[in-house]
């Protein structure tokens, strides 16, 4: 019996012949169309899977609030019914009652292979305890970071060291139902080792499509005028426009810059901090050099990094940032805040220069570093590029199908043996809790 030839036994896994494709249930509180990282991520992992052949199934909200199967690019989409983030209106959540039961008779009638949470929140929250409890390998890939919630849900600044305290303790507990954990990056699974879990951690990048993401110097100034964009030196930001991006240090930079370079800084994406960093421009006298592109579908992507000269990014709460990772592919040098994983794609000297974050001094200097020598910047892409390609998602997959092959649950079956498996038949539930 190979690796991922399984019989499921007392603990109910799936048997896989060599020939038959594996199934995968991924639970994710985010999917596109939400616009973030872990989203993006998922709908890649998802996507790239099923092109190889998986049996591909993702458990999330409704992007409407209506509950829905829905196919798409090759994967089934479970959609659970849905309300409105009432802190952060561009987003759903599934609505908690009824969640685990939907999941637990998901994973019955599916029979999944191996389960993979992308959080722990509502639904991976239901994915893991209910793979955990009908004896399924259950996978778990950290994207958190309190930091990016702060904002979200109005947290005093005085509170954010006890409620980061608290949802880190419950996130770890979380993390040590799962078989197998991963990170996007070292950083990130020394952040998550540090804050009290004690198992073993691998850092899988999230990946970067690097035929998506390619130099094309030639078609910048076509680029340009695709987005409006006047044909100068352009300094360049994709992502939210939330305050833990920190990209007013990027606009308080751009007046001491254009003391020396004729640049602008084009703005990719939409925010809480829009408006503030539109009267910030405004009252340094920069309003015409500072661009909001505003959202740009995923179609449209790679050419916002085509139409840049150069990328800056000054955020505190990345755990890898697929957007400078996208930068880099496109050959751009960047210019980042010193800080979590960044330095992991920043290698100063070689594909661009790092600074501490809130020093925009610093931040000056760096960014003249670049903009200053054409040679230099051009050097400075080309190893950008080199380094993404360490990063190629194709990698990130083959990585991921071999953890789902090789993991086995380390407590097979339910917690309990007196607590029920919720939605399951009751043949199963009895074989779940004498496990």
């Amino acid at each position: 019996m190979t690796a991922i030839q399984r019989s499921r036994s007392h603990t109910g896994q799936a048997s896989r012949a060599d020939d038959a494709p594996r199934r995968v249930l991924i639970g994710t509180d985010t999917y596109p169309p939400d616009v973030n990282g872990c989203g993006y991520f998922t709908h890649r992992l998802a996507t790239g899977l099923a092109a190889r052949g998986n049996d591909v199934h993702v458990v999330c909200a409704s992007a409407d609030g209506e509950p829905r199967i829905e196919y798409r690019d090759g994967v089934t989409l479970h959609r659970l019914r849905s309300a409105p983030v009432l802190v952060h209106p561009t987003m759903r959540t599934a609505v908690p009652l009824g969640v685990t039961g939907h999941v637990a008779r998901l994973i019955d009638r599916l029979a999944p292979h191996v389960v993979h949470a992308q959080s722990h929140f509502t639904i991976s929250r239901a994915t893991i305890r209910c793979g955990r409890r009908s004896g399924t390998p259950v996978v778990l890939t950290n994207h958190f970071m309190p930091d990016n919630l702060f904002a979200h849900a109005y947290v005093p600044e005085r509170l954010h060291q006890v409620v980061g305290s608290l949802a880190w303790r419950d996130m770890v507990a979380v993390a040590h139902e799962a078989d197998y954990v991963t990170t996007p990056t070292e950083r990130a699974a020394q952040l998550l080792a540090g804050k009290g879990f004690t198992r073993p951690i691998e850092a899988v990048s999230c990946g970067i499509d690097l035929r998506r993401f390619q130099p094309r110097p030639d078609e910048r100034a076509a680029a340009r005028a695709f987005f409006g964009l006047p044909d100068r030196t352009t300094m360049l930001f994709v992502g939210r426009l939330d305050v833990e991006k920190r990209i007013d240090e990027l606009v308080r930079a751009l007046p001491r810059v254009l003391n020396r370079q004729d640049v602008q800084l084009a703005l990719a994406g939409t925010g809480q901090r829009e408006r503030e960093l539109r009267e910030l421009a405004e009252a340094l006298g920069v309003a015409d050099r500072v661009h909001f592109l505003g959202f740009v579908p995923d179609a449209d992507l790679p050419l916002t990094y085509v139409a840049a000269d150069l990328f800056a990014i000054g955020s505190v709460a990345e755990l890898q940032s697929i957007a400078t990772l996208e930068a880099m592919s496109t050959g751009l040098p960047v210019v980042a805040a010193d800080a979590l994983a960044l330095p992991h794609l920043v290698r100063p000297g070689r594909n661009g220069y790092l600074y501490p974050p809130g020093d925009v001094a610093a931040l000056t200097e760096r960014l003249l570093q670049v903009l200053e020598s054409p040679e230099r910047r051009a050097a400075l892409g080309a190893a950008s590029r080199e380094i993404a390609a360490q990063h190629d998602h194709e990698r990130s997959l083959d990585r991921f199908e071999q953890i789902y092959a090789d993991v086995r649950p380390i407590r097979p079956g339910a917690q309990s043996r007196r607590r029920v498996v919720v939605g399951l038949p009751q043949t199963r539930r009895r074989t779940a809790m004498a496990a």
